[in-house]
């Protein structure tokens, strides 16, 4: 059992070590280097990095990564360096860069590795006919986790931690002397502090009380901890927050380009409080507009080499759980000093167009600028003035609108996908407990905003990338997205043709194939099987150095430029392109690659965190639920179950196979369903199905459902 090594996972430090090594080694020539000359030449002065190198150097000396010439696995006696992806309790897979094939390595031989370790794999030819190579680890080399967090359950002499993590698969024992007062049922941080040895669970103390399992602060301090987010600023961070003081002084405003007197104004949600972005605009005398596209000057008050700008860049991005957001930046800089709030001078980095009749950008000036809000809209609010063409500012609403729609027209006429997806809020009281959710409605007034917005990231990244000639380039942070995985849209095109739909899925066709097929299953039963199979196909949006293009929006050149308030990228964005329009030399590509894979890892972080956290939301919305019936539609099909989302709830649960008493079903991935083994009846992905919730888990976040017949 061996499955295709996965594409752009990090590894973190391991990669880069690793780079250095071979760097270095190309070097030497025909002086044979000692590991202790291989060290010091590297500056490596840490136990742990050493014990990397070494292991780095064992692999690379027994060859490409342990292949043979051939370029298949080479057999006993052999060693790889890898990360650890557990699948199931039964066995993990190790990738390692380099190799085509992720090696299997069964519980017996994990030694005690932990998901996301870094080991040393001992590989050797499997006894089984299938003769493949599988793995044991020999040596953990590194740690991804040191602390869980978990229930605590409390006996007379001692207790366990039951990890909430689903990989982690051993329970940890506490003495009662490593407790620090936690009682039993509560959620609980825990520090693993020793590993006695096979068969024993490792030892482990509290290191902090979340508070009761069940209560809604613990359940959700748990999220933060299981998924490494900070539960406050430290204090020596929020006191140089406080001490920054209001930057709109005269002096500095005089350095820049006054819009105080041009009409701006600010739309966002209804409950936000911090303003990252600002429009104003403006007729021109040629039948023109000119449109500013606004955006808070944060690096204005964040200065490079300063507490306030580590800790940005280490969180990367604000999170958005489902009762509370986790910023990037102290209060006082994003709801106050860059919070582009209405009457008041606030200082922007501005991206200003003129564009004619059919939205064509006919001038560009990027700068740093002087605002005065004239008014916060809603979306609600500007909805309102767009629809009934009455209230304040409802003309300029009306124009700006108008022009979006052109932008928006053009962009999914070059091929940009028109995905629209069904977002779901909860409504909470005021313990944050579910009493009812609504579906978000993205209309008119949200793709203004939106519009406005990917022209300023485009038109940023595509004047930055052009202002160099040649093949040599001024280093940049731009958001790619590649094309989708050729297989997954292979197969999504056999399945889709089921429906009577075809896609073609050649480079050249595939935009507009899949804006077809999104219009053409508009209403239809098979809406939203085939819309979630079209977006599982495509690749995920990266941050990087390599101006590589974004296949979604149809964009050869993209960037983030317009939250620097809650997204560290663009802060870097920010910076560089006021370096660049001051004729800077080209900045370290090397150095900004690190900055933009940390940020990629890190909103790939925040995204798991806020599912989980709404998936916290479904199972405590669903508690007071079990024994009813509802009906569903089947959202997942895999080997030991299907997962229906409720229509009424929008919550997903699990029909367990085993639970399926008619008959004995069988997995066929390629098919997307499951089928009886002896009747042949099956069960589809999108098929409509009518369920029982039989059981809710707070802890495991999982909802148990059970299929009742139509």
């Amino acid at each position: 059992m061996t499955k295709k090594k996965k594409r752009g996972g990090s590894q973190g430090n391991f990669s880069d070590l690793k780079h250095q090594i071979k760097n270095l080694l190309s070097e030497q020539g025909s002086e044979k280097w000692s590991l202790k000359q291989i060290i010091k030449k590297l500056g490596i002065h840490d136990k742990k990095t050493k014990n990397i190198a070494k292991s780095i150097l064992i692999e690379i000396n027994q060859g490409k990564e342990g292949r043979s010439k051939s370029g298949k696995p080479k057999g006993s006696g052999k060693e790889i360096v890898g990360k650890v992806d557990f699948v199931n309790p039964r066995f993990a897979y190790i990738i390692s860069e380099g190799r085509e094939e992720d090696v299997i390595v069964k519980a017996e031989n994990i030694n005690y590795a932990l998901d996301d370790d870094l080991v040393r794999v001992e590989l050797f030819q499997s006894k089984g006919r299938s003769g493949r190579v599988e793995g044991k680890v020999v040596e953990i080399i590194e740690r991804f986790r040191k602390e869980f967090v978990g229930r605590v359950e409390v006996s007379s002499k001692y207790a366990f931690v039951v990890p909430d993590f689903k990989k982690m698969h051993y329970d940890i024992f506490i003495s009662p002397r490593d407790l620090n007062d936690a009682k039993h049922d509560d959620k609980v941080i825990v520090e693993i502090t020793n590993w006695p040895g096979p068969n024993k669970s490792p030892e482990g103390k509290i290191s902090r009380v979340l508070g009761q399992s069940g209560e809604n602060n613990a359940e959700i301090h748990s999220i933060m901890a299981e998924f490494g987010l900070p539960f406050e600023f430290p204090e020596a961070i929020s006191q140089q927050a406080q001490n920054i003081e209001d930057g709109a002084t005269s002096e500095e405003i005089n350095k820049r380009r006054d819009f105080r007197h041009e009409i701006t104004f600010t739309i966002d949600p209804f409950d936000a409080k911090d303003f990252d972005d600002a429009l104003s605009i403006k007729k021109l005398d040629n039948g023109h507009i000119e449109v500013g596209v606004h955006i808070a000057d944060v690096t204005h008050y964040i200065r490079p080499n300063t507490m306030l700008e580590d800790e940005a860049e280490e969180r990367a991005t604000s999170v958005y759980l489902v009762d509370r957001t986790i910023p990037m930046l102290p209060e006082k800089i994003s709801n106050e000093l860059c919070s582009l709030r209405p009457n008041e001078d606030k200082l922007t980095f501005s991206a200003v167009f003129e564009l004619d009749a059919n939205a064509h950008v006919k001038k560009e000036w990027y700068g740093k600028t002087v605002i005065h809000s004239d008014r916060r809209f809603t979306y609600e609010e500007a909805q309102e003035r767009i629809e009934n063409k009455s209230g304040d500012f409802f003309a300029e609403l009306t124009t700006l609108n108008e022009f979006a729609l052109k932008l928006r027209a053009e962009r999914f006429m070059r091929g940009a996908i028109n995905f629209e997806t069904t977002e779901v809020k909860f409504d909470l009281d005021e313990n944050g407990k579910p009493i009812g959710l609504k579906t978000k409605e993205r209309k008119d007034a949200h793709k203004l905003v939106e519009e406005f917005m990917l022209l300023a990231n485009k038109k940023v990244a595509e004047y930055v990338y052009k202002m160099k000639p040649g093949k040599v380039k001024n280093t940049f942070v731009y958001r790619t997205h590649d094309f989708p995985d050729i297989e997954k849209l292979n197969a999504f095109s056999v399945f889709a043709k089921k429906f009577g739909h075809d896609l073609r899925v050649d480079e050249a066709a595939i935009s507009k194939s899949l804006n077809n097929l999104i219009e053409d299953i508009e209403g239809k039963p098979e809406q939203n099987v085939l819309q979630t199979l079209a977006i599982r196909s495509m690749a995920k949006a990266k941050y990087t150095t390599e101006a590589k293009g974004h296949f979604g929006l149809a964009f050869p050149h993209y960037t983030h430029f317009t939250s620097p308030i809650r997204r560290y990228p663009d802060m870097m964005v920010h910076r560089m392109l006021q370096h660049y329009l001051h004729e800077g030399n080209t900045l370290n590509e090397d150095a900004y690659e690190k900055k933009c894979q940390h940020s990629s890892e890190m909103e790939k972080r925040a995204a798991d965190a806020e599912r989980a956290s709404i998936k916290y939301k479904q199972v405590e919305f669903m508690q007071s639920m079990v024994g009813e019936i509802f009906d569903g539609i089947v959202a997942g099909v895999t080997e030991w179950g299907i997962y229906v989302e409720i229509t009424a709830t929008k919550c997903e649960g699990m029909v367990r196979l085993a639970d399926l008493d008619d008959d004995y079903y069988i997995h066929e991935p390629e098919q997307y369903r499951v089928i009886g083994q002896n009747t042949g009846k099956s069960i589809t992905l999108g098929d409509d199905i009518r369920v029982k919730v039989l059981r809710t888990d707070i802890n495991k976040r999982t909802i148990d459902l059970e299929r009742v017949s139509i």
